[in-house]
């Protein structure tokens, strides 16, 4: 977890059981001089205790959410965000290593802002997050 930088950074919370992903995006964010506000969630749990508590500020929140982990999948922690009238307007990006169609569906049908498909290497992996900042920027203006 980072301090606030700026009163314009975002509130990330990246929502993803797997270290090494947890690190890539980390390095990546690095790589990309995005000097937002990360938070790291290792299950759906810890993700909704983290939106509902008081660790995560309340205001210019974004998710960045994968589909497959443990105890409560992507989908169902979409699910409980969009159930929940003081979560539902969250924005939620899905980055994960599903192609499946039918994760890609409920997804956006669950009102995803956009889906990843992880990238294999770490440069795609950077121009992806590069990418996503660039979204986070021009949505600011």
């Amino acid at each position: 977890m980072t301090e606030p930088l700026t009163a314009h950074a975002l509130n990330i919370l990246l929502v993803d059981d797997d270290e090494v992903d947890v690190i890539t995006v980390q390095r990546a964010f690095a790589s990309n001089r995005i000097t937002n506000n990360l938070y790291v969630a290792r299950d759906g749990f810890a993700a909704l205790d983290m939106l509902r508590g008081t660790v995560l500020p309340a205001e210019r929140r974004v998710m960045l959410l994968d589909l497959n982990m443990p105890r409560m999948t992507g989908i169902e922690l979409l699910q409980q965000i969009r159930d929940d009238p003081a979560l539902r307007a969250l924005t939620v990006v899905v980055m994960t290593t599903s192609n499946e169609e039918r994760d890609r569906v409920d997804a956006f049908r669950l009102g995803v802002a956009g889906y990843i498909v992880k990238p294999v290497t770490f440069n795609s992996f950077v121009e992806a997050m590069a990418t996503l900042n660039r979204y986070w920027t021009l949505m600011e203006l």
